[in-house]
Order: C-alpha cells, then sequence, then structure tokens
C-alpha cells in the first residue's frame, strides 16, 4: 500500500510530511497538488523529511504526499547515448519543448524515446538458460556504441522462452520471457536500478591498465588507471573545466558522462555547443555518439544536485556491464557537498566542520567506491570500467577545506591545480610538486610493455629534475642565479625546457591538444638526453652559454606543436641534430678546478655580505 501524509512544514527543497508510516527511506514521492518529485531521505515514526527536486515555492502545508513505492530510479536501455538530462533524468531536450527555457514544474516525461524502434539481433535461442546480467540480444545505439541488451542484475534467472526473431522494436515491446518455478517474468530492452545502490559484477581486478588522456602532464607524471580514482582541485580561474573536458574529449574510453553539478549555465553550455562538433580521435565521429551529459547547474533546484551524482554513476556502470570503459566526470563535487549542507541545515542536523554534515566523508567514499575494473555479471564474458574524475571547488584555492581532505582520503590521483601558474598562462596549470599518483607503479608496467623499457626510468630522471629545481630556487631567490655552478645552472635551464615543451599543452592547438603515448615519451626522452649531454659538455669544459645558443633548443620547445603523432621520425632527426650540435660546441674551455674555485670564491663573498 502506497504511503500518503500531508505536508507539515516547507523550508526551500526540505518537506516535512505527517502521516507517512508506510514509506521507505529513499522512496520516491510525489509532493503537493502540482505532483513535484521528491525523495524520503529520514523517517521518524509517522513523520517523513523530503527533499524535492523541484521548486517548492507555492506549496503549502495540508497539500498530498503520495508515495510510489520505489526508489529513485533512472531507466536504462537504448537511447541514453547522446542525450541531456537533469539530476533526476528529465531529458531537458523534451522539458524545454514543453516549458520553454524556464523549466515548469511537475512536468514528467520518459528518460527516453519510448516509441523509438531499434534493431534488435538476439545473441541467445529459446530454452537456454539464462541468469541475472547475462545479454540476450545487442542493438546499434549509436555510430559508436553496441548496446547490449542485459537481463537485469537482480534477476533470478530461468529458461528463454518466447524469443522475438531479428527486427525493429520499440522499448515496451517483450523480447522473451524467463520461466523459473512457475513464475514468467518479461524482458524488455529497458529495466530500471535505483541510483543509489551499486551495479553487482562477478570480480574486480587491479588497477594496471592506464587511463590514457593525451594530456602529457596527467600520462607521464601523474597517470590514472581504467577504474581509478582522482580529483582535480583548484581556485576559480585555474582551468579544472577545461582540463576535464580535455580529458572527457580524448581519454580512451567507450563512453563519456559527463556531470554538470552545480555549475555555471555557461560552462554546460559550452559542452554543449562544442561536443556535437567534436571528432573522437580514433572513429572520427562526432564526439556526442559516445557521451551523455547530466546537467544541473546553479539556477537550478539545488536538492537535484545531490542525485545527479547517483544518476551519473549509475548510468556509468551499466554501460561498465555491457565491458565497455567509461569515465565519469563531475564538475564539481564541491557544488555537490554545498547541496548536502542545504539540506542538512534545513533538516537542523547538527553541523560538523564549516557547516558540512557530518556525514560527508561517507557519501564521496559511497561515490568514489563505485569505480573500478571489473568482471561483469553474466554471459559471455566481458570486463568492463568506471574511472572518475571529480572537480573540487575549494574557497580561495585552500585545500585544506572539509571537501578537498575527505576527497584526498578516498582517491588515488591528485591533480592539484595551482593559481600562480595560472596566472603565468601555464596550462594546465598542474603543479608538479604537490600532485601524486598512487597507480605509477603499477602503470608502469603496461608503460614498458608497450612503448619503452626505459620508461619509468626517464620518467624517474624528467622528475628529478624538476624536484632538484625547485630546490635550487630557495638558493637563487637567496643569492642569485650567479652563485651556482654551471653543473646547475643547466638544471635550472633543462628544468624550463621541460616546463614549456613537456608540461605545458595547448588545448586549442590543433596538434598540441592531444599528445600520444609514444610522442610524450620521445619529447621526454629528447630533454633527458639533452641534459645528459649538457651535464658532459660542462665537465668537459663547455660554456653553458654555448649550451644556450644551441638553435636545436627552440626547436625542441617547439616540436610538442609543430611535429604530429605521426611523423615520428622527426623526433628523431631533432635527437640527431642535438648530438650534433654538442659535438660541435664541446671542448674544454676551462678547467673544472679553475671553474670550481670561481663558485667558491663567490659563495665566500656572499655569505661574508650577508
Amino acid at each position: 500500500m502506497a504511503a500518503q501524509g500531508t505536508i507539515v512544514w516547507v523550508s526551500g527543497p526540505a518537506v516535512r510530511a505527517d502521516g507517512m508510516s508506510e514509506a521507505k527511506m529513499y522512496e520516491t514521492v510525489t509532493v503537493g497538488n502540482s505532483k513535484l518529485v521528491g525523495e524520503v531521505i529520514r523517517l521518524t515514526g509517522d513523520v517523513a523529511f523530503i527533499q524535492v527536486y523541484e521548486s517548492t515555492s507555492g506549496l503549502k502545508p495540508g497539500e498530498p504526499v503520495v508515495g510510489t513505492g520505489n526508489p529513485l530510479s533512472v531507466l536504462l536501455g537504448p537511447g541514453i547515448i547522446g542525450q541531456l538530462y537533469d539530476g533526476i533524468q528529465r531529458p531537458l531536450r523534451e522539458l524545454s519543448k514543453a516549458s520553454g527555457s524556464f523549466i515548469g514544474r511537475g512536468i514528467t516525461t520518459t528518460p527516453v524515446d519510448m516509441t523509438k524502434k531499434w534493431h534488435f539481433v538476439p545473441t541467445v535461442s529459446n530454452g537456454d538458460e539464462v541468469s541475472g546480467g547475462n545479454i540476450i540480444g545487442t542493438v546499434k545505439e549509436s555510430e559508436l556504441i553496441d548496446h547490449s541488451i542485459m537481463i537485469p542484475p537482480d534477476h533470478k534467472g530461468g529458461k528463454i522462452s518466447n524469443l522475438v526473431a531479428e527486427g525493429d522494436y520499440d522499448l515496451e515491446t517483450v523480447l522473451a520471457t524467463t520461466e523459473k518455478d512457475g513464475q514468467t517474468i518479461n524482458l524488455k530492452m529497458y529495466h530500471k536500478w535505483p541510483v543509489r545502490k551499486p551495479r553487482p559484477y562477478n570480480s574486480r581486478y587491479d588497477p594496471t591498465v592506464p587511463l590514457l588522456t593525451g594530456q602529457r602532464v596527467i600520462d607521464t607524471f601523474f597517470p590514472i588507471a581504467k577504474g581509478g580514482t582522482g580529483s582535480i582541485p583548484g581556485a576559480f580561474g585555474t582551468g579544472k573545466t577545461v582540463t576535464l573536458h580535455q580529458i572527457a574529449k580524448w581519454a580512451d574510453s567507450q563512453v563519456v558522462v559527463y556531470i554538470g553539478c552545480g555549475e555555471r549555465g555557461n560552462e554546460m553550455t559550452e559542452v554543449l555547443v562544442e561536443f556535437p562538433h567534436l571528432k573522437d580521435p580514433r572513429s572520427g565521429k562526432p564526439l556526442m555518439d559516445r557521451t551523455v551529459l547530466v546537467a544541473n547547474t546553479s539556477n537550478m533546484p539545488v536538492a537535484a544536485r545531490e542525485a545527479s551524482i547517483y544518476t551519473g554513476v549509475t548510468i556509468a556502470e551499466y554501460y561498465r556491464d555491457m565491458g565497455k570503459d567509461v569515465v565519469l566526470v563531475a564538475d564539481s563535487t564541491s557544488r555537490w557537498a554545498e547541496a548536502l549542507r542545504e539540506m542538512s541545515g534545513r533538516l537542523e542536523e547538527m553541523p560538523a566542520e564549516e557547516g558540512y554534515p557530518s556525514y560527508l566523508a561517507s557519501r564521496l567514499a559511497e561515490f568514489y567506491e563505485r569505480a573500478g575494473r571489473v568482471k561483469a555479471a553474466g554471459s559471455p564474458d566481458r570486463d568492463g570500467s568506471v574511472t572518475l574524475i571529480g572537480a573540487v571547488s575549494p574557497s580561495g584555492g585552500d585545500f585544506t577545506e572539509p571537501v578537498t581532505t575527505h576527497t584526498m582520503r578516498f582517491i588515488k590521483t591528485f591533480w592539484a591545480l595551482d593559481a600562480k601558474l595560472a596566472y603565468s598562462r601555464h596550462y594546465p596549470s598542474i603543479n608538479w610538486m604537490n600532485s601524486y599518483s598512487g597507480y605509477l607503479a603499477d602503470i608502469a608496467k603496461w608503460w614498458s610493455s608497450n612503448i619503452s623499457e626505459d620508461w619509468f626510468d626517464i620518467r624517474s630522471q624528467t622528475y628529478g629534475i624538476l624536484q632538484r629545481e625547485d630546490t635550487l630556487k630557495e638558493i637563487v631567490r637567496l643569492l642569485g642565479p650567479e652563485a651556482l655552478p654551471d653543473e646547475e645552472k643547466i638544471i635550472l635551464e633543462v628544468a624550463r625546457m621541460i616546463k614549456i615543451g613537456l608540461l605545458q599543452q595547448n588545448s586549442f592547438d590543433d596538434v598540441d591538444t592531444f599528445c600520444s603515448p609514444e610522442k610524450q615519451f620521445k619529447l621526454m626522452k629528447l630533454l633527458v638526453d639533452f641534459y645528459n649531454k649538457g651535464q658532459q659538455a660542462i665537465k668537459e669544459g663547455t660554456p653553458l652559454s654555448d649550451i644556450r645558443a644551441m638553435s636545436v633548443i627552440t626547436l625542441i620547445l617547439k616540436a610538442r606543436m609543430d611535429i604530429k603523432d605521426d611523423e615520428m621520425p622527426k623526433l628523431d632527426q631533432l635527437a640527431t641534430k642535438m648530438d650534433e650540435e654538442f659535438k660541435a660546441i664541446s671542448g674544454v674551455k676551462v678547467s673544472n678546478w679553475q671553474q670550481k674555485v670561481e663558485f667558491n670564491t663567490v659563495r665566500l663573498q656572499k655569505s661574508k655580505v650577508l
């Protein structure tokens, strides 16, 4: 029996209703005469506290609240790809047709077109024994996505009967039935799944395969694995959204789920305008043919932000179960946490740090724990992954605030954006000293097997140069660059080359926007070879000024934009040119002993002055 109660009070998106003894936690309800969509988030006796996913203006005490008997769920089936949803899986394009630019209240519509016909190709036969998660057929959802029609994971199994022949059918058509223990269940192209309940799988794999994004600072220095978790925190203007757009565009995944959670409308508009015109780098087809957008912008109901995260990750798990690699980008989890804070305040819960609810950490953990590379349930055997990447927007770039600190507990890749780098026009503004990746050791095996056995050593040398430069910067600040010997001055020079020629990447450049793993390695090796040859030349007495005057330096710095991914021999030619120039300037110009005497003299004079 459906719960039926009445509204007692309304406080923003929070509603209290009496007479709800039949209600269940997280049950979907209709609120008021306008039948607004809400969800039960607390039960105390026959009193239910409900968060409403639409504007509650005009609601009055005494209006009815009616339970649906079902938890907040999403419809999973063909037609999801290319859609733009709000936080509770209502298609915004259809809502726009119904109510114009501003979404009206109480409007209900189906998440996908239930009347559209899809060409169904069965992969099972009558009499086959099946269980939850089994694939019974496929449809072509887009140019890039072959959509597997799966038996719901909670299905008890049985024997297939009444299987339809290959042909065109809509989503409401019964494709087959299963019989077990005298019970007959109809199978359709779609099923529903509660958003707060993770979809089951058979087993989980270790994160050993990298998610290649084409962004050098990510792939080379702070990689993320398929099925991994990552976070990108940064203050306003540091380039979070652009970096996330780049990952969504270029990541080697079959499906992208992009959640705009509480962000400004113009940012989601940019995604909507840009993505349909972008081509998938591997197929040449429109990028929207493998993308799902969930938009709940800052001017939309705040409570729906909380649901949007779960809606997105449930859709991602659905495509994972088909055996696909899925990237979910959440921009941003800070706005999602603010929705939690507002609801908690409306419910008069005891606040924790900075007003956030005490359960903020557990909610973040629930979200990030749904990442992973898994063996899907059912047959045939298939592997899929969900990679979760969340943006964090700490006020003033303060990484000690609660959302950032709690997020760091549950993720393994941390891309810290730096306002100083952003203001100096260094993009992506990922600070190489504050960022880290917990997947590096496992992923290194893949790079060694597929790119080069020397990858980890070359990467370590490159990062070591950056670390050494960071140490030397303090000496330079106190004593000036002339206090350093040439052996250390060249560290500063090569570190500058690494920053410009490797770490920087222009997302608006046709060539530089994406960098293949092979090109990343060759650029990195070129810079390390330059450093090693430069050190050797200085030991032989070559002045640093001669090394700085080498024409090949400019070519190395411009290689990221001048040399395309299919022009790798040009990088080899650049390495040859570098060797020739070093040979031309080699020779003992000043003895090492004299150089050391001069350095010690300068240092002694500086210390006396201080």
